[in-house]
């Protein structure tokens, strides 16, 4: 009776906790964190969007200086529908990327990134560089100074730049020979759509004009929205609609799509060269509104006018900052408090203009090009699963009838392996074709995630209309789980891999096998299916029981979590201590379970937080680190894991997570961020302690309201 009492006295100030904190100022709390610059920052560049949309600007509140900013955060124009295919000449097909490997006694083959062979090269290649996502035009300022010179960025002076992210708006002030020019800038929250504002007595002396240019695809694995070679092999018109609209077709081989501009006084649009248009405002006043469509359909009749799209997304913008979660650290006395505050601010704030689509996001969301502009399914746990902690499920669930639109592709894989179920691929494209890589064709820990996200959906709604809905996706998604997994006869149990390459990318598929992380992953993933089947009146699968009750065990050495059984040098090879410390994983991402020892965690943490080569790590990493170091009791470690000085856990003026000089931007470490600091707030089941991942130093105040605990 006593245990009883201590416990509903615990679950009693914890939903007074949870559920008292209207006192939260949302409004002032996200305003607080408005992104301010008053200089030229070429990774400073700000973004408005919709979540299959974005658009990113310079110091100009357009995108002026595409050349200057190229190697910065690119000023990007992209969405999730914009994709292009140079034509396949050769008919390069997958099949001849595949190489067959002899494992476990058969021989599976895998599209791999890999061949001597000089036409298997060239297939690979196309098939990696194709579909890439198209950057879909330029849109910035041509500004004249009094000698008719267009203006360089060292003519920009007086620079106060906003991006306020409760309304969503970015608010630019410059100066050019003196004379001031202030610019709003706004995106639509329902169609793809910019909407700018231009005030400047340059206006009514005609020397303020737009520029529209259309890039040409370069077919490399960046594509920073810049590249205006080859410009024969595309083609670009313009459409007269009246003296205030005109439609830009831009075409490239079979695939088309228009801009459409619309203003709110009479222009002239000139060809200044191929696929380059200027479009001169004619009017004596000294302002200009202006709309413009993206699109791959047909063009709106009228576009909405500034002022609509104004209350469009300022509406809708307060609507997400009220209707989700909220951390508040007001008053803490750590001085890091006001910048992790500053980085959930702003992560939700990217990630909802970035990764909130119909479709996984690539890694760089809709600002620029990596790896071709495809993404990485298993990121897409990083990029999605604070979208149902952060009581916004909605977000989360945008994004999984993809899955069912390509499990097709995935039952393609599977079969071809001689597998059963599907087969989540790893680098894909909109229609889900699998693209050969060296190590993505290998990687198996985006495959429990559909289950995780069915989870989530199912804790939210708690209904039958959800398990309806994505039962035949979770079990097709656990048959393969099931029939991955090798019975060794001699050891009386089941194996994962050789074949395979962990979450940490560092060993060889042909030797590695029972990564730590993946071992427990699929335990979870099965136990999860097998729920499912339950809640449904089903009886349990009998495969699935047979690997859960015969997984090989978690492989431990000096009493210390392996990152894999096959890897006995896990802590003495340099390799081995670089890349995702994934094996933190194994209790952070994930629960514990019969199959995970506390003790050996916590020792397995110590080693590695110690050993660590940190300076070879990814933005996601941090967040992994601050989530374990939360389960096992070490809320000051959990904080001072998300904040360690490490470049690659950089958070720029923007709030995007800077990796290297290739990724300057990399949207999993700020989706990871508010993860980590979801399971830090709010728990995970059977959390009997508030804010778990904090320091009860003193030194910490926390308020915080809608956050949903992991599992």
């Amino acid at each position: 009776m006593k245990r009883f009492s201590v416990f509903f006295f615990v679950y009693l100030f914890s939903l007074s906790f949870s559920f008292g904190q209207n006192r939260i100022n949302r409004k002032e709390l996200v305003e607080r964190h408005k992104v301010l610059l008053s200089q030229i920052d070429t990774l400073g560049s700000l973004s408005v969007g919709n979540g299959h949309f974005a658009f990113s600007v310079d110091v100009t509140g357009l995108q002026t200086f595409p050349d200057f900013y190229a190697n910065g955060i690119p000023l990007g124009t992209q969405s999730e529908w914009g994709w292009h295919s140079f034509p396949n000449t050769q008919n390069f097909k997958i099949e001849e990327s595949l190489k067959n490997y002899q494992i476990n006694g058969r021989s599976i083959s895998y599209a791999v990134q890999s061949s001597d062979n000089d036409r298997s090269k060239a297939a690979i290649n196309f098939l990696r560089q194709n579909p890439q996502r198209l950057q879909l035009g330029n849109i910035g300022f041509q500004i004249l100074k009094k000698n008719s010179q267009e203006i360089l960025p060292g003519d920009i002076t007086d620079i106060q730049q906003e991006l306020n992210p409760w309304t969503g708006e970015i608010k630019s002030l410059f100066s050019v020979e003196g004379i001031p020019i202030e610019v709003f800038t706004l995106s639509h929250q329902n169609q793809d759509i910019i909407s700018v504002k231009v005030v400047s007595s340059l206006i009514s002396e005609g020397r303020i004009k737009l520029r529209i240019r259309f890039p040409f695809p370069s077919n490399q694995f960046l594509d920073s929205g810049n590249n205006y070679a080859d410009p024969e092999k595309h083609h670009s018109s313009v459409k007269i609609l009246n003296n205030k609209s005109a439609e830009f077709l831009h075409s490239l081989d079979q695939y088309s799509y228009l801009v459409k501009f619309q203003g709110n006084t009479s222009s002239t649009v000139d060809t200044h060269e191929l696929h380059h248009f200027i479009i001169n405002p004619v009017t004596k006043s000294n302002s200009f509104e202006f709309s413009c469509q993206f699109t791959d359909a047909k063009a709106l009749p009228l576009l909405p006018s500034y002022a609509e799209v104004k209350i469009n997304n300022i509406s809708s913008w307060a609507s997400f900052w009220k209707r989700g979660a909220a951390v508040d650290f007001a008053g803490s006395k750590d001085p890091r408090a006001k910048e992790l505050e500053r980085r959930i601010i702003l992560s939700q704030y990217l990630t909802r203009i970035q990764c909130a689509g119909k479709e996984p996001p690539q890694e760089t969301g809709l600002t620029y090009n990596s790896w071709f502009g495809k993404p990485h399914l298993e990121m897409h746990w990083w990029h999605g699963i604070h979208f149902a902690l952060w009581n916004r499920i909605d977000l989360l669930e945008q994004s999984l009838g993809w899955y069912r639109k390509t499990s097709a592709e995935a039952e393609k894989i599977a079969l071809r392996q001689g597998f059963e179920g599907l087969r989540w691929q790893k680098m894909t494209d909109p229609a889900g074709k699998e693209a050969p890589s060296s190590v993505g064709a290998f990687l198996i820990w985006q495959q429990p995630h559909f289950i995780t996200f069915a989870e989530l959906c199912y804790r939210e709604h708690k209904d039958l209309k959800t398990l309806q809905k994505y039962k035949d996706l979770v079990f097709k998604t656990a048959d393969f789980m099931a029939s991955y997994a090798y019975y060794d006869s001699a050891k009386g149990k089941y194996i994962l891999g050789k074949g395979l390459i962990p979450a940490q990318e560092r060993f060889k598929p042909e030797d590695t096998f029972n990564p730590t992380y993946e071992l427990a992953y699929w335990y979870w993933g099965l136990s999860v299916a097998q729920q499912w089947r339950e809640r449904l009146g089903l009886s349990r699968n009998k495969k699935w029981d047979d690997v859960l009750n015969n997984l090989s065990p978690l492989p431990v050495q000096d009493d210390v979590y392996l990152a894999a059984e096959s890897a006995k040098d896990s802590y003495t090879n340099p390799l081995y201590l670089t890349d995702h410390p994934s094996v933190l994983g194994t209790f952070g991402m994930l629960p514990g379970s019969k199959m995970l020892n506390v003790k050996t965690m916590r020792k397995t943490y110590d080693k590695v937080l110690k050993i660590w080569n940190w300076k070879d790590t990814w933005g996601w990493d941090f967040p992994m680190t601050a989530m374990t170091a939360t389960r096992l009791g070490k809320p000051e470690q959990a904080v001072d894991a998300l904040l360690m000085n490490i470049t690659t856990n950089t958070y720029l003026v923007n709030g995007h997570n800077f990796q290297d000089n290739r990724l300057r931007l990399y949207l999993p470490g700020n989706g990871g961020l508010l993860a980590a600091v979801a399971l830090m707030c709010a728990g995970y089941d059977g959390c009997k302690e508030v804010n778990p991942g904090i320091p009860k130093n003193g030194m910490w105040k926390v308020k915080w309201e809608g956050l949903k605990r992991m599992p």
